[in-house]
């Protein structure tokens, strides 16, 4: 499938294009849904969502939408991918996703440079885990990982956040070297959302090889985080997990 480069369009046919996708979400938004989600995904002051507006569309409806419109081009695109309402943007980037997976491998590249470009709005943790392995992830998956290990040392919560979650397609892939070795480097890390992410991948890990998560505990279980902790031994026995919990 063509990615659809950026091209000069008129103001007016973009202006109503956009507009008119805008439109179809709203028919699936619900202001009882936005307060639910304005709460949930933390957005009061100085929480991580701090800013994020939701209009109360659930997943579902957005993937819909998404696949309707997977076609439009990436003038399109960038005017939902930089709006202020979380949804649009959760749009555009389920959009992204669904070009990457019928892209030629010169346009996933494109796809790639894109997102990374853009990576300024991928700003919420749902954003992040819905695409992140599907873009990042599948397109390093037999290249140079670098890019990951600049991102874990980003001031941006989301962009460490992108880094270990786009690992989750190598552990798909049973590779799991740059899971283990991220998950060391932001082991210290004062975000709560990156204990968890990390955890999440360490028991994704254990599922296909547990021997090596069990090798990583033994080194550092006692100077983990708690909940990192906790999320990679949730589906150890019983017995397992109290005794790394109380070790």
């Amino acid at each position: 499938m063509p990615i659809y480069p950026v091209r000069k369009k008129a103001p007016r046919e973009l202006s109503n294009g956009v507009y008119k996708i805008k439109e179809e979400l709203r028919k699936n938004s619900s202001k009882e849904k936005a307060k639910i989600l304005q709460s949930f995904f933390k957005t009061a002051p100085g929480e991580y969502g701090h800013g994020d507006v939701f209009i109360g569309c659930n997943v579902p409806s957005v993937r819909r939408v998404a696949k309707k419109y997977k076609k439009i081009d990436l003038n399109w695109l960038i005017k939902l991918l930089t709006s202020r309402i979380h949804e649009e943007r959760l749009l555009a980037l389920i959009i992204l996703v669904l070009k990457f997976e019928e892209a030629t491998p010169a346009d996933r590249k494109k796809i790639y440079e894109f997102y990374l470009k853009n990576i300024k709005y991928i700003n919420n943790w749902d954003l992040v885990d819905l695409t992140a392995p599907n873009i990042v992830g599948k397109f390093l998956a037999n290249k140079d990982k670098k890019i990951l290990y600049s991102l874990v040392r980003s001031n941006s919560l989301w962009k460490r956040r992108i880094s270990i979650i786009s690992t989750f397609n190598f552990i798909r892939n049973n590779s799991f070297s740059d899971t283990l070795k991220i998950a060391r480097l932001l082991m210290f890390d004062e975000e709560d959302l990156i204990h968890k992410a990390c955890g999440w991948m360490l028991r994704e890990v254990a599922k296909r090889k547990k021997p090596l998560v069990v090798d990583f505990l033994s080194k550092h279980h006692k100077n983990m985080p708690r909940v990192m902790l906790r999320y990679a031994i949730e589906r150890f026995p019983e017995r397992e997990r109290l005794r790394y919990l109380f070790k």
